[in-house]
């Protein structure tokens, strides 16, 4: 995935083509698990990839658990998560996510990412921004990108010089959609130039 879209924006966007050369190749070490992952971002407000708190993880380590499974999570919940200082919201949508799971086995690497966000939509509480994450860093599908996602719309707010407080959404929509078949890995290029210019 990251190969071939470098090479493409190599090729195609002047802008992209100045930060990937001085950036750090993108790596995800991806879990393959959804229900972890998705868990992450509701419990962190963020997938534990892009994490820096390191809050879930924590969490994960007061249990003694490497990853999180429908099978483990009453452990989890016994000896990390009734501790957590949790707003009444995430856990309503901790106990959605559980009740999902014990109705639904969904194969979710065989789904298509309208099927994937269909059913996960379908959860109370979880969102737009919480499915892209797991279409890209869970599933590793290529042609993800979050316009909701807040470091991004920063991000490119100051490497293409829009307006935000002009539609920035539908001027980020414009500029992305010259990037298919590989949104992702913008993405998560701009992620990186993020990580090298701290003061943004």
């Amino acid at each position: 995935m990251i190969v071939e879209g470098k090479k493409f924006f190599m090729r195609c966007d002047p802008v992209l083509q100045k930060i990937i050369p001085i950036v750090n190749d993108p790596i995800i070490c991806t879990t393959n698990n959804v229900f972890n992952d998705l868990l992450s971002c509701v419990i962190e407000q963020q997938i534990h990839y892009r994490s820096t708190k390191k809050q879930f993880k924590k969490l994960l380590d007061k249990a003694n658990l490497q990853e999180l499974t429908p099978e483990n999570f009453s452990v989890f919940e016994d000896k990390a998560l009734k501790d957590a200082k949790l707003s009444e919201r995430k856990f309503s949508t901790i106990a959605n996510v559980i009740e999902f799971w014990n109705e639904n086995n969904i194969p979710w690497h065989q789904c298509s990412e309208e099927e994937v966000v269909h059913e996960l939509s379908k959860i109370k509480g979880i969102g737009k921004w919480s499915i892209d994450m797991i279409l890209l860093y869970t599933l590793n599908r290529p042609n993800i990108f979050s316009l909701d996602d807040f470091h991004i719309k920063q991000i490119m707010t100051s490497l293409f010089q829009l307006d935000p407080k002009s539609r920035l959404k539908a001027q980020m929509k414009a500029i992305i959609d010259h990037w298919h078949p590989h949104q992702s890995t913008a993405f998560l290029y701009l992620l990186e130039w993020k990580k090298a210019n701290k003061e943004l």
